[in-house]
Parts: structure tokens; sequence; C-alpha cells
């Protein structure tokens, strides 16, 4: 496995690895940097795009860590 990794003290399991940050450095650049809507294909992948973070926010039925505590 070549991607880095740290050790860090676990609750009840003593020292484990953990990924550590697999992002390259520094910051995007160009024309490219930030245009999410040129990236999608076509209007039905954009559709899918804005209403899965829809979903994120505004929707009842979640699954596992999605679930919020206090609704919006």
């Amino acid at each position: 496995m070549d991607d880095k990794t740290v050790k860090k003290e676990a609750p009840g399991r003593g020292m484990v690895d953990i990924l550590a940050e697999t992002y390259e450095p520094g910051e995007p650049k160009g024309e490219e940097a930030g245009r999410w809507r040129q990236k999608l294909e076509g209007r039905e992948e954009k559709m899918k795009y804005l209403k899965n973070g829809e979903r994120y926010w505004y929707n009842d039925d979640w699954f596992g860590s999605e679930k919020r505590k206090n609704p919006a």
C-alpha cells in the first residue's frame, strides 16, 4: 500500500493505522476550477447531481450516517 498512513489510538483497540490525507497539495488553477456544470455530461446527470444535494439537506428519509438529529 503506497498511501500515507498515521498511527492513532482507537478506543478499546490500541494503536491502529489510519489513512492520511490523499489530496494533492495546492489549489486548483485555471479556467476549469470550480465549474461543475461543465464536468457533467447532460441534463439528466446535472439534475441527478442537484436532486442529490437537495435530498441531503431537505429530505426526511435518510440512511445511516446521513441522518440528522435535528431536521433542517
